[in-house]
Parts: C-alpha cells; sequence; structure tokens
C-alpha cells in the first residue's frame, strides 16, 4: 500500500507539472494563430476532443457557471495528456508547440518525442495500476521513478530536484527487502 501511495503521490506531481507546461505550450501555439484559447482549435482525434468536452462540461457544471481556463485543464486526465505526446500529433502539434514544453529533454526534437512519449507512457500504466489497486511490487519502481524524474528535469531542472526530495517513493523503495 505505501508503494501505490508513493507511486500515486509521484505521479501526481508529474501530471500537474506535465500538463502546466503542454497547456502554457498550447496556449502559446493558439495565439500565434489568434485563437483565444486551444480548446477550440487543436486538431484532436475523436477521443481526445470527446474528453475535452467532458472536461468543459465538468469544470462549468454544465454550463451553470462560467468556463474557467485553469478548471479546464485541471478536468483533463494523465490519459489526455499522455496522448497528446503521442506520434499522431507529431507534425501537428509536436512540432510546431508540445517540444517545447520539456525544453531541457534531447536536443533532437523527434528523439525527444520517443523519450517524452515513452516516459509518460510509462507513469500512466504505473499510475493506473496503483490507482485500481493492481499489484505493483514486482515492478521496477526505480525505473519509474527515474522516468518521473527524466520528465521534470527536461521541464524544468528545479521542479526534478524538488520532486526527488519530496517524494516517499525513495524511502519506500530503500526500506524494500532486497531478493
Amino acid at each position: 500500500m505505501r508503494a501505490a501511495a508513493a507511486v500515486l503521490e509521484l505521479t501526481g506531481i508529474v501530471e500537474v507539472v506535465a500538463r502546466n507546461s503542454l497547456d502554457r505550450e498550447l496556449r502559446a501555439w493558439a495565439a500565434r494563430r489568434g485563437a483565444p484559447t486551444w480548446f477550440d482549435t487543436v486538431p484532436l482525434d475523436q477521443q481526445g476532443r470527446l474528453d475535452l468536452v467532458k472536461a468543459r462540461a465538468r469544470a462549468t457544471r454544465n454550463r451553470r457557471r462560467p468556463e474557467v481556463h485553469g478548471r479546464v485543464i485541471a478536468e483533463l486526465s494523465l490519459g489526455f495528456w499522455r496522448y497528446l505526446v503521442e506520434s499522431r500529433y507529431l507534425t501537428a502539434l509536436w512540432t510546431p508547440a508540445l517540444h517545447r514544453a520539456f525544453p531541457h529533454g534531447p536536443a533532437d526534437v523527434l528523439t525527444r518525442q520517443r523519450e517524452v512519449r515513452a516516459r509518460m507512457q510509462q507513469l500512466h500504466f504505473v499510475r493506473n495500476r496503483a490507482a485500481h489497486h493492481e499489484p505493483i511490487h514486482q515492478r521496477d519502481l526505480r525505473r519509474d521513478l527515474d522516468a518521473a524524474l527524466d520528465l521534470l528535469g527536461w521541464i524544468h531542472p528545479v521542479a526534478a530536484e524538488w520532486a526527488a526530495d519530496v517524494t516517499s517513493l525513495s524511502a519506500v523503495l530503500d526500506a524494500r527487502p532486497s531478493d
């Protein structure tokens, strides 16, 4: 249980930092196109569009309160952000905008996309296992910790340093009995 709680804590940190960075770049992308928000202009697939519609409905309580950008962003799941870094959005979003969300990542934009995608997939997977009370004790959680810190460091090195200091996953891993 402690390992699952620590995974949820760490992936929560990554989710907030990554979504804020990705959102910042999407807002800049929309502004360069003269759009007031990226919500109505971003070229999403059907599932992405549905996720955004649902997030907007939750954020406005089905239009009973005004739409606030930050509320909508908070309603979008880690899965939404994880799919935005997939290769299907390489030419439409990654190359013109989203690669800037990870300015300290690998220098080559295509390598950066592959590395970000791989780590986002990995963290999405382990977060879902932990959140659904599925076993994670056989996983290499140190590798998951490293993936999280890589992503955070690619966004902002201070974020990675902070997360490394505050996450309880390191302590949980250090307390594990060795094989």
